[in-house]
């Protein structure tokens, strides 16, 4: 420990203190290379100060005055071009940073203030040293967080996200100070010998002289919902997929329609795929919010975007890429090489999935089978989150078809009018849109607004209710019948009224067309689907019960049956016929001891 190049290091008893919090902040300062250390007195920042004073890794000076310490800071980093840290209590010392940090602020100085707490939930009840930090001036900070403190492992995970975030925020834009407010417990176990493993998060930008190499093994990119995605980009996938042997796991909303496209819901989703295809070793992320219920895992996440956000959508990034993301693709395509085995072998799972797949119920999910290939090329589809989408996702749309879905927000609301915007600026375009009944009724003045065209055609899936809250999978779905009552809003807007729709759509202009089963639906979805542009714009009624919906899902997800699996159910039901349910659990319990 070098503290003002006087004091040797000392041995201590004190090592790292068991606040996981904590030992996550300190953990990546070291993964992030932050070594030097301006310490001010304190209690609240205790845990922090005696973790690091003698970790070797760190070099600490003492300040007794923290308005010092921040100017301190601000020599020290612009000196060295390295980030400094500065941590103090809780009390007013923090309000002593300010100067210095404002000064760093317009200097682009990379210091990082950690301050401590006992929380948030202790302000505003007249208890001592408790001083609000939630809102602070805009600019003595790039990133402010709050690091509290962990109880389980999703608490574990945002500690890294944050602490990553505040950490990265010191180069990010040409760089400046950054804040951590941290929680503590004034724990006095100082035990830890070592500090447990904690994810630390890399920012790449198109500058940097050295590029990380792709790793070994199975690579998948995931895209969530995207704008313009255009013939250039396309390409550059497609060139990045031929070189690693990669596939693109997309929904409908992502916008690629390259040659290594694959919608693997309906195998992912399956609740017995006990493939090795079923996991990757590398993600690569890229787009906004996916409606892509299922997919492929993969052991560590890449994400590329021009904001360089860190938006950690699968729990396990590790590396951002600030850049457009055509960049990235190119840079780490190679000529001269067309890998296509992974996309060959998941092709094969999929088109065994769909053949396997049994007659379903009359519901969504069977309409988007049977369809799917007719649909009208060059048309844009529009669907209705949850259900309607997910049931979509479940098929390959055939090329040229773009489709949309409010997933940014995920409401049911305004699908329907975001359809009919599209509609009125591309008049010559064939529109169809799918919705749900909650989600059609919540958004239907658009149905009467008098710029619809005649390119507008709407299936309004009406069983009754909010039919996702009484799906197989969903969990609401144990309350049953109970959940009808306000969860899934059954009984409004004419509880499935054989006229209600009829009479407001014909009388709008709109030519109806409606069924209630199978056969009904054969013989009038023809015209639904005609690809020239009819003399009215059509909507089509198409009555589900909400049995048939969720029976339709339990059975496209467990189409596949593992034996093993199946030998287990034998087993287990052969042995609680014999022993009945009570001795089962007993037996249960004496296993796990």
């Amino acid at each position: 420990m070098h503290v003002g190049n006087k004091i040797k290091k000392m041995e201590s008893k004190f090592q790292y203190t068991n606040e996981r919090n904590v030992q996550i902040v300190i953990a990546l300062l070291k993964a992030h290379g932050i070594h030097r250390v301006i310490a001010s007195p304190g209690t609240t920042n205790m845990t922090f100060v005696v973790s690091i004073e003698n970790d070797p890794w760190f070099q600490i000076w003492s300040s007794v005055d923290e308005r010092s310490a921040a100017y301190l800071a601000c020599g020290m980093a612009a000196e060295t071009g390295e980030p400094v840290v500065i941590s103090c209590t809780g009390a007013t010392a923090s309000r002593n940073y300010m100067p210095g940090l404002t000064e760093a602020y317009y200097r682009k100085l990379p210091v990082l203030a950690i301050t401590s707490t006992r929380g948030n939930h202790k302000l505003g009840h007249l208890i001592d040293q408790q001083i609000d930090r939630r809102n602070i001036p805009n600019d003595i900070a790039m990133e402010s967080v709050t690091i509290p403190m962990v109880k389980d492992h999703e608490d574990e995970r945002y500690c890294e996200i944050e602490a990553n975030k505040a950490m990265l925020a010191l180069t990010l834009n040409g760089g400046g100070p950054a804040h951590i407010n941290m929680y503590t417990r004034y724990s006095h176990d100082f035990s830890v010998k070592e500090l447990p493993h904690a994810n630390a998060i890399y920012r790449h930008t198109v500058f940097d002289k050295k590029w990380p190499e792709i790793p070994q093994g199975r690579v998948v990119v995931r895209i969530g919902a995207h704008a313009n995605f255009g013939g250039e980009l396309t390409k550059a996938v497609d060139a990045f997929c031929a070189t690693y042997d990669a596939v693109v796991c997309c929904d409908h909303t992502s916008g690629y329609r390259g040659k290594y496209e694959v919608h693997a819901q309906l195998v992912c989703g399956q609740k017995q795929w006990r493939s090795s295809l079923a996991k990757a070793n590398l993600c690569i992320h890229i787009g906004e919010v996916s409606g892509d219920a299922f997919g492929i895992s993969a052991d560590h996440t890449w994400r590329i975007s021009p904001d360089g956000a860190l938006r950690d959508n699968f729990g396990n990034l590790r590396r951002v890429f600030m850049m457009p993301e055509i960049d990235f693709f190119k840079h780490y395509s190679k000529e001269g090489t067309t890998l296509t085995r992974y996309l060959e072998d998941l092709n094969k799972e999929i088109s065994l999935v769909k053949e396997k797949l049994p007659e379903l119920p009359f519901s969504n999910i069977w309409i988007a089978q049977h369809i799917v290939d007719k649909v009208p090329a060059s048309c844009e589809m529009h669907f209705g989150i949850f259900h309607s989408l997910r049931s979509w996702n479940f098929f390959k749309l055939p090329a040229g078809i773009q489709a949309k879905c409010n997933v940014g927000g995920f409401g049911i609301d305004g699908g329907v009018s975001t359809m009919m915007g599209a509609s009125f600026v591309a008049p010559t375009k064939l529109f169809i849109g799918v919705f749900g009944d909650l989600a059609f009724f919540y958004d239907m003045n658009v149905v009467g607004n008098r710029h619809v065209g005649n390119n507008v055609r709407i299936m309004l899936i009406n069983n009754g209710k909010g039919n996702e809250f009484r799906n197989y999978n969903h969990p609401c779905y144990f309350l049953g019948e109970e959940a009808d009552r306000y969860v899934a809003a059954a009984g409004h807007y004419g509880n499935k009224s054989n006229k209600l729709v009829k009479d407001y759509a014909t009388d709008l202009g709109y030519e109806y067309l409606y069924a209630s089963n199978k056969e009904e639906f054969q013989a009038v979805v023809g015209k639904f689907l005609n690809p020239k542009i009819t003399a009215k714009p059509i909507l089509f009624e198409i009555f589900t019960e909400t049995q048939d919906e969720s029976n339709a899902l339990k059975t496209a997800l467990n189409t596949i049956v593992d034996p093993k699996t199946k030998m287990k159910g034998f087993i287990k039901k052969a042995v609680k016929n014999i022993v009945g349910e009570n001795e089962l659990t007993k037996m249960k319990e004496i296993l796990k001891k």
